[in-house]
């Protein structure tokens, strides 16, 4: 065996590790790919071995190959076998290759379940970290369902490292298993509050990510998501949370009115530029929300805008961004307040990022107004000019189109400025937006009847220079316009100047090189501008003009017969025969420009894009069901009739490429071709054609090339300058406003016409009445359509729809999550029992005195369980031991919360305060989270026990064991007796508050509470509420302490020990706001008071004053402790250990009862209860420097007894004192 070891050390000495493995594959650039292969079946030979340290190798080898890109499912099974390895560096790097290459559907992952449980629960906390990370990577359903129990139970693992990964994980559990998401919920809605801000702000995560999709689910944790967003300095946990505010703000508008203030105050405090920007948002959103709006909003959306001026104005470009996005957001709901910023929003224009560039451009968008649509245009038009990139000018000219057309064309006042600006941007070259253009001159064209002779006289324009936009025949190309062009002028040809000249630009030559839609539009309106011009000459009596207007298009139109378009062939040809038969009409002198008008008479309405969609289904009619008979479903027959079918279509191409044609129409065919070949210039003649006649004459070679500069924008001659419509513009509304003052000065004259001159005295610059007024077209629909149709299909693969889960109902019995049970047999129990007491008589070992041991804590905490649930019922029992503390499970306080979670949230949202109720609930946390570090203290005193113990010793703890064995069999029998005398009583506790008066005056009232905080043993945590109690404002507060040796103030870096604290809100009147002070504490065994001032600023309708409060806050030893709750076991050692001083207090005449005695020792002195019989009872507290207090209490005949032990003795008698002064006050 030795020899074995030996011979297994050696060969790992010649293996190639990770570092071999790279230094390789850099060496064999050339043949890395049979190099890497090599290296594979050296790693197949390593993972054969039994030796684990080979095999890890040989994984992390194969976790660098899959990196690279290689395939290694195949070595799954090995995987597993590192991860299974008890050395920690080994079992990393099997659940680091796991991470990598397990999914959903690898066939051994099922094999991992019972090993990653072990490793769960391992001692070790980095085997159980390594676990709960490698899961999140490869988490299956089955794994989630199997493993969700024990997550959960490290979501309470006294190791802060593994609470924070339990919690992120169960993320992933929820996707993969949402059923354990309501059983799961309450404990992470503890973790909310948990000590330690790294696990609060994991679970913050998880929660804000889960309400991200299913935000009603959890609007009942606004209140205490509200507590976290004013207490937590963790930016990061700020935005979490202030955007789970920004998805609840919809749903509960009273949310948005608590809100509004604490986001006003992080943005004038806040210099975190992330922070800053969701904060906006969410007061964006809140002001959305807030549909009755409120009274001071516009002073929160105007410091919003300044702040997001801020951003914009930065160097930094991802803030720019990120300004403009917010803007944006503001536009929609409040655009006059960006409206002012306009200036700097075309700053952006210049940025030399696109993305801002764009984002500006979007801005813009609702900017505009009817006051500055003609200047906005005007300078977005210089910007298409010198743009660089087709992307950023087609990006400028949807945006210009979009502007000018929103709103059915609601800021538009002049229509001949918009036509002309259609008009100049036909001058982009290499745009591929030319169809917008083209849409927008129709819409106008038809909807806008008095713009219909400008529109046509600049259409005319067009077609008569279509050879400078007939350049780019690409599709959705410039040359679209020509498609609007040609359409306007032939349906509204009565508007032309010179038809005869439009109707010859329309058949020139170079149309034919257009695309065939446009062609077809050309062929199709030329014949309606034919019939216009055709009616104008009959009616003047020029028969000759008509004639030859009739033999222009029998010459012209043969070239679109021939078109390779159908379109253009089918059009073409029926307009040529109906030509050819006008013209032999006119020869035989009948009137016929009636009857051609005819044709084209009448306008069209536009359809509705989804009116096909919404054609219902006659009765009767099946879509499915076959026409014609159904084909055989053989598939000999299929392959017979695939080739008959080529066949017949080939034959039946055949007949119809040779119609049946006389001789003389063929020839004439022939003749018109050879014509047609000899005028086309794009057509190759085998004979030299006289374009090359000319070209080989002498006088030609001399005359010079020049090269035209494409780069120069083409202007077509006579286009009108949109320029010059600004300053009619201006003219205009200048005088409407002198129209208006008169109409007012008249008014003023007129007695009777008070109501209308009010009216008028109202009316805004806004309202500037347009030129031209837009005709707005319903779209037809057929007869009996649907409605509407419901487009909006959600994704049925969506992980989070299985999570909209309603958390706040009770849990059911079928809700638990499975937890895995040995299966124990009723026959073997007795066996195993009298196991234990055979082996005691003998010598017991340490493993059943361990069993004992366990078996003993199991009955304690299910008499624990009963007197809890009697605890709830009766407020008398709410101070209990630990045991009844724990018990619960989740199922039942899911049942204890829910009835209370609506009202709750409905009581935070209304005026009234709630500090006590949230001042119980994180004090019942701290509890739950130092019983954990107690039990945990606890299991290793035990573990650690030794053998070596005094006789003495034990024999002392033996009389001490039989004197509570009797004390707990005299309380056993007396339970039932004090359950019902309390139930007699029926006694309830007063309502107890733990903040107490600091100072007051007529303008403030200022109450504090002081806690210990758990991070660090040197500092605590003072919360001051102020409330307001004047009539004005209170702003720019100011609170400041005088320092001791002993305590200070921690004051904000840079600042001096005589400078105060500003408080970070300001207070409206009859409104209450909490703030939050560290102060830094060297000694905590004396109590002291420390002077310090408020300085405030009060702000009035009559003015402002700076007013002052001078106060005293007093630090009490009580504020230095930290409620504990402790086991009896636990407390009896530490009363044994012998280290602690004594100290006793009697206090005479008191007349309450016991229950409510103890209530105010463990409220106000943050003690918890240990064990209580009848009117007897054992207390213990500890300082936030590990300082421990023990008390036994006790009551006679109206009077108290308090024993105390401390490791301090100084300590003890103030805290004495300070419980003495409470009894006292109490009587």
């Amino acid at each position: 065996m030795a020899l074995k070891i030996v011979k297994g050390s050696i060969d790992r000495m010649f293996d190639k590790n990770l570092q071999d493995l790279v230094r390789g594959i850099r060496n064999h650039k050339d043949d890395e790919a049979k190099y890497i292969s090599q290296c594979i079946d050296e790693i197949k030979q390593e993972l054969k071995q039994d030796n684990i340290a080979v095999k890890a190798n040989a994984v992390i080898k194969l976790a660098y190959l899959q990196m690279v890109g290689y395939d290694i499912s195949w070595a799954a099974f090995n995987i597993i076998e590192v991860m299974s390895s008890s050395k920690f560096t080994f079992k990393r790097i099997g659940y680091l290759a796991a991470s990598q290459c397990f999914y959903e559907g690898t066939d051994v992952i099922m094999l991992t379940t019972n090993q990653i449980r072990k490793d769960l629960n391992s001692p070790n906390q980095y085997d159980t970290g390594v676990a709960l990370t490698g899961l999140s990577c490869f988490v299956t359903p089955d794994l989630a369902r199997d493993l969700a129990n024990d997550i959960m139970t490290l979501m309470s693992h006294t190791k802060p490292y593994i609470r924070k990964k339990a919690v992120l994980i169960m993320y992933k559990v929820f996707l993969k298993y949402p059923e354990s998401l309501r059983p799961a919920f309450p404990r992470l809605k503890e973790k909310l509050e948990d000590p330690d801000s790294g696990v609060q702000s994991a679970a913050v995560n998880v929660i804000c990510e889960l309400a991200r999709r299913n935000p009603k689910n959890y609007l009942s944790l606004a209140p205490l998501f509200f507590k976290l967003m004013t207490s937590s300095t963790n930016n990061w946990v700020l935005i979490k949370i202030i955007k789970l505010f920004g998805a609840l703000t919809p749903l509960e508008p009273r949310l948005g009115k608590k809100l509004i203030e604490p986001l006003t105050n992080l943005i004038h405090s806040t210099s975190a530029m992330s922070l800053l920007y969701e904060c906006v948002n969410t007061v964006i959103a809140v002001l959305i929300s807030l549909s009755s709006g409120m009274p001071n909003h516009s002073a929160s959306i105007q410091l919003c805008v300044q702040k997001l001026r801020i951003l914009i104005e930065d160097s930094d470009q991802n803030l720019k961004y990120l300004g403009l996005l917010a803007m944006s957001k503001i536009l929609k709901t409040h655009p006059k307040s960006v409206q002012s910023h306009k200036d700097l929003i075309l700053q952006c224009l210049d940025d030399k990022d696109e993305s801002i560039r764009l984002r500006a451009l979007d801005l813009l968008y609702g900017m505009v107004s009817k006051k500055n649509l003609m200047e906005i245009v005007k300078k977005l038009m210089i910007h298409v000019d010198k743009a660089e990139g087709t992307t950023y000018r087609d990006e400028l000219l949807t945006k210009i189109i979009d502007i000018c057309s929103q709103s059915n064309y609601q800021y538009i006042t002049n229509f001949e400025w918009y036509i002309s600006i259609l008009v100049e941007l036909t001058r982009l070259e290499g745009t591929r937006h030319g169809h917008l253009i083209a849409a927008q001159m129709l819409d106008v064209a038809i909807r806008v009847k008095a713009i219909r002779a400008f529109a046509v006289s600049q259409m005319a324009m067009l077609l008569d220079n279509a050879h400078l936009l007939a350049g780019n025949n690409q599709r959705n190309g410039i040359c679209e316009v020509l498609y609007a062009a040609a359409w306007i002028c032939g349906e509204f040809s009565e508007h032309l100047q010179e038809p005869n000249q439009t109707l010859e630009a329309m058949l020139k030559s170079k149309v034919t090189t257009l695309p065939g839609h446009i062609q077809a539009v050309y062929v199709q309106n030329a014949a309606k501008l034919y019939a216009s011009i055709l009616q104008q000459h009959e009616q003047a009596g020029d028969k000759k003009a008509a004639e030859e207007i009739t033999q222009i298009l029998i010459d012209k139109l043969p070239q679109f017969v021939q078109n390779a378009d159908l379109e253009v062939q089918e059009r073409a040809s029926c307009i040529l025969q109906l030509i050819k038969y006008i013209h032999k009409l006119q020869a035989k002198d009948i009137p016929v420009a009636e009857e051609v008008m005819a044709l084209f008479t009448g306008e069209l309405n536009p359809v509705a894009p989804k009116a096909q969609k919404k054609v219902p289904l006659p009765d009767g009619l099946d879509l499915d069901a076959w026409i014609n008979d159904a084909p055989s479903e053989s598939s000999s027959d299929d392959e017979n009739t695939k080739k008959t079918i080529f066949h017949e279509e080939e034959q039946r191409s055949i007949r119809h490429r040779q119609p049946e044609m006389d001789e003389d129409e063929l020839a004439r065919r022939r003749e018109v071709r050879k014509q047609e070949q000899a005028s086309n210039p794009f057509y190759i003649k085998s004979s030299p054609s006289p374009q090359k006649n000319y070209q080989d004459a002498s006088g030609v070679d001399h005359i010079p090339v020049v090269q035209i500069d494409l780069t120069v924008p083409l202007r077509v001659p006579g286009m009108p300058l949109s320029d010059q419509y600004l300053k009619l513009e201006e003219e205009r509304r200048q005088q409407q406003r002198q129209d208006r003052e008169k109409k007012k000065k008249k008014q003023k004259r007129d007695k009777k016409g008070k109501r209308r001159h009010d009216s008028l005295h109202t009316e805004s610059d806004e309202d500037i009445a347009p030129v031209h007024q837009v005709d707005i077209i319903t779209e037809e629909m057929p007869e009996n359509a649907l409605p509407s149709d419901d487009d909006d299909d959600k994704d049925p693969n969506d992980p989070y729809k299985a999570l909209d889960i309603d958390l706040d109902k009770p849990l059911t019995d079928n809700e638990k999550l499975p937890v895995r049970m040995h299966r124990i047999s009723e026959k073997k129990s007795p066996e195993i029992e009298a196991a234990p007491v055979e082996e005691k008589s003998k010598k017991p070992s340490k493993k059943a005195k361990k069993e004992k041991k366990d078996k003993e804590k199991r009955k304690s905490k299910e008499k624990g369980g009963k007197k809890h649930r009697k605890s709830y019922e009766n407020p008398e029992n709410e101070f209990a031991a630990p045991e009844e503390i724990i018990a619960p499970t989740l199922k039942e306080e899911a049942e204890n919360e829910k009835p209370t979670e609506g009202s709750d949230l409905d009581f935070w949202l209304s005026k009234a305060p709630v500090q006590s109720k949230s001042q119980t609930e994180s004090l019942k946390n701290e509890e739950a989270s130092v019983i954990e570090e107690i039990s945990e203290t606890k299991e290793e005193g035990e573990a650690k026990s030794s053998k070596h113990k005094k006789k003495k010793h034990k024999k002392e703890k033996s009389k001490e064991e039989k004197k509570s064995q009797k004390k707990k069999r005299h309380s056993a029998d007396d339970a039932p007796e004090s359950v019902q005398n309390g139930s007699i009583d029926d006694e309830l506790l007063p309502p107890m508050s733990s903040y107490s008066l600091l100072a007051e005056n007529s303008f403030v009232k200022m109450t504090y509470d002081i806690q210990g905080n758990l991070q660090d043993g040197s500092q605590v945590v003072v919360s001051v509420i102020f409330e307001n109690q004047s009539s004005g404002y209170l702003k720019s507060m100011d609170f400041n302490v005088l320092d001791s040796l002993n305590t200070k103030l921690i004051r904000p870096e840079g600042s001096s020990k005589h400078d105060g604290i500003s408080v970070p809100f300001q207070l409206p009147p009859d409104v209450s706001n909490e703030a939050r002070f560290v102060f830094t504490v060297e000694s905590i065994v004396m109590p002291q008071k420390l002077k310090g001032t408020l300085t405030f600023i009060v702000k009035t309708d009559d003015g402002s004053s700076h007013e002052k409060l001078d106060f005293k806050l007093h630090f009490t030893c009580t504020s230095y402790m930290i409620t504990t709750p402790c086991y009896s076991d636990a407390f009896s050692k530490l009363l044994e250990s012998g280290e602690l001083k004594i100290s006793a207090i009697k206090v005479d005449r008191i007349s309450i009862s016991f229950q409510l005695l103890l209530a105010k020792i463990c409220f106000h002195h943050h003690f918890s209860v240990v064990e209580r019989i009848n009117s007897c009872a054992s207390m213990y507290s500890r300082s936030i420097q590990g300082h421990h207090m023990c008390l036994l209490v006790k009551m006679g005949d109206n009077s108290i007894s308090v024993d105390g032990k401390c490791s301090d003795s100084t300590l003890l008698g103030n805290l004495l004192d300070e419980l003495k002064q409470t009894l006292t006050e109490s009587c």
